[in-house]
């Protein structure tokens, strides 16, 4: 999902707002998530996850190609970590494919269409996500 989808979701789920005021809302979200991480808080979200910014310190490496010794450089590396119901929902019980509202989808209805291979759902981001 891009954030143009994001945008377009809650013009059409919300109402009320235009759609500049929705990219407006969007985009503040957004921003005040980046300058809470940026001061080195957490980021709790009640029923899907926390956002943790860590640091790693400088530590000794190999370049894969040559084998040649190398310093990795410390830098701050963002982690996700779900929620216990954000991972129920995505992945229910019973061997029931989820339904898009998080609930285990009726009997005898369609299965879900599976993900493309390395089609992540994760949150974009201009930095890797390291998980250790």
């Amino acid at each position: 999902m891009t954030k143009a989808e994001i945008v377009q979701a809650l013009y059409t789920r919300v109402g009320g707002f235009s759609k500049k005021e929705s990219a407006d809302i969007v985009d503040l979200v957004f921003e005040m998530m980046k300058e809470t991480l940026g001061r080195g808080e957490k980021i709790k979200i009640s029923g899907f996850g926390n956002f943790v910014l860590r640091d790693k310190r400088q530590r000794p490496g190999r370049n894969p190609q040559t084998g040649d010794p190398i310093k990795i450089s410390e830098r701050r590396v963002l982690t996700f970590k779900a929620s216990q119901i954000l991972k129920q929902a995505l992945n229910p019980r019973n061997g029931q494919p989820a339904a898009p509202n998080g609930q285990p989808a009726a009997a005898g209805a369609a299965p879900a269409p599976a993900a493309a291979p390395g089609a992540g759902g994760g949150v974009a981001s201009a930095d890797p996500v390291v998980k250790e």
